[in-house]
């Protein structure tokens, strides 16, 4: 890390630094904006509930009402519709995603549009059920405000992606996050140590445990995203024997999706919350607070299943056997002991499933680590303090998961440049 420090600072990289500053500059307008409320609004005073999540990804923008209040979240959810539409449910779709990065960007684009015409619904909905307008001018007027802000902040996260550094979507997400995690550290301190009904040593001793629970977080969530599988590869074009040590390897992540398996199971069950306080149905919401939260046994498992899901999902979404094995072989690649084309798919959909498995039990019991804490020590009854430890530990998941990708694109740029400089000199 301190060479890549040191690389970064270097004459040569002026212009990567003003890419690190753009990107900070960026996050810095978003965290701005999540403070500047909708005109004619309050703050929000009552329990979110579920939507906490929501909250805390914003950075507190939703209890603020801001006018960043819904944030990517919208997108997120039509991330979520248009990837399933993709499995040849809609023959349209399956076909665009076949058509390589022409497709894809067309996919990008409807997905952005799909974003904005729920952040307009999900606007309309929250001046619902938030406040109480005298006019459907109003309610449109505020929901207006929010599509607006979601807009702009898809807008500055395409910029980050383009002109900064890492996904511009994730940062913001990211920048979020952190900017409500001192919060939650301060509220576990005052309800675990200065909370009168525990005993000093106990308040003390539960912290430290708190604290443990998330170093234990940061250590898993490194230790998984830097995990691979090297599946060797030989080319009909060269010697094994000729290049020696020189073997070209195939690396597979344990956890190739990253952190988006909880960002899209969290973003899951936040759409029934959602829709049961635009209704303001009683029994809806006591049923989506009962079963669709991951503070009670059964959203905590529909929760795990989830995960698990997308965990699998997603993989098999970015990483194609099938095209992966049909362009090893029109490289003139094969895996040692293992037939080109079909055997070749089967074997790395097997391997990949292995992996997957594995990659999604180690991202559940991170992402499970801070309820289970919640319910043994008995916060069940602080619905703050146990709301903040619940989310806090999925948001330091995303977090370090997002600083982990921005930091190995940052380290490749600069691998790529020193690479390009030698060369250069030959």
């Amino acid at each position: 890390m301190f060479h890549t420090m040191k690389q970064l600072f270097a004459p040569t990289n002026k212009d990567l630094r003003k890419r690190i500053l753009f990107t900070l500059g960026a996050l810095m307008i978003f965290v701005i904006g999540t403070s500047i409320r909708v005109p004619g609004t309050d703050e929000i005073t009552r329990n979110l509930g579920f939507l906490e999540l929501m909250n805390a990804m914003g950075g507190g923008s939703l209890r603020n009402f801001s006018i960043f209040a819904l944030g990517v979240m919208p997108y997120i959810t039509a991330s979520i519709i248009m990837q399933l539409l993709q499995l040849d449910i809609i023959p349209y779709f399956s076909e665009l995603n076949k058509e390589g990065p022409v497709g894809r960007q067309k996919i990008n684009q409807i997905t952005r549009y799909m974003g904005i015409i729920f952040a307009f619904i999900e606007g309309f909905a929250f001046s619902f059920v938030f406040f109480n307008a005298n006019s459907a001018i109003e309610h449109l007027y505020i929901a207006t405000i929010l599509t607006a802000g979601t807009a702009f902040t898809l807008w500055l996260g395409d910029q980050i992606t383009q002109k900064g550094i890492g996904n511009g979507m994730s940062l913001i997400i990211m920048a979020g996050i952190i900017k409500e995690l001192p919060t939650m550290f301060v509220l576990a301190f005052e309800g675990l140590i200065l909370d009168s009904s525990l005993e000093l040593w106990l308040g003390i001793l539960l912290f430290i445990l708190f604290v443990i629970v998330y170093f234990l977080i940061v250590i898993g969530v490194i230790w998984v995203q830097e995990a691979d599988r090297k599946i060797p590869i030989q080319y009909a074009n060269k010697s094994t024997s000729a290049y020696g040590s020189n073997q070209s390897y195939m690396p597979i992540k344990i956890n190739s999706a990253g952190v988006v398996p909880v960002i899209f199971a969290s973003s899951f069950l936040m759409i029934p919350s959602t829709i049961a306080q635009f209704t303001g149905k009683e029994g809806f919401i006591n049923f989506c607070n009962h079963y669709l939260s991951y503070t009670t046994p059964v959203g905590f498992l529909i929760y795990i299943f989830l995960i698990f899901f997308f965990g699998y999902f997603y993989t098999f979404i970015q990483i194609k056997p099938e095209e992966l094995a049909k362009n090893l072989q029109q490289n003139g690649g094969f895996i040692p002991a293992v037939r080109p084309g079909k055997e070749t798919e089967n074997y790395v959909s097997k391997v990949l499933s292995r992996l997957t498995v594995v990659g999604s039990l180690f991202l559940i019991i991170i992402a499970g680590l801070p309820i289970l804490f919640t319910t043994l020590v008995n916060l069940s009854d602080k619905i703050s303090l146990s709301n903040q430890v619940t989310i806090g530990g999925t948001g330091l998941l995303i977090v370090v998961g997002v600083a982990l990708e921005t930091y190995k694109q940052l380290e490749g740029s600069l691998v790529t440049r020193s690479y390009k400089k030698s060369y250069r000199r030959r």
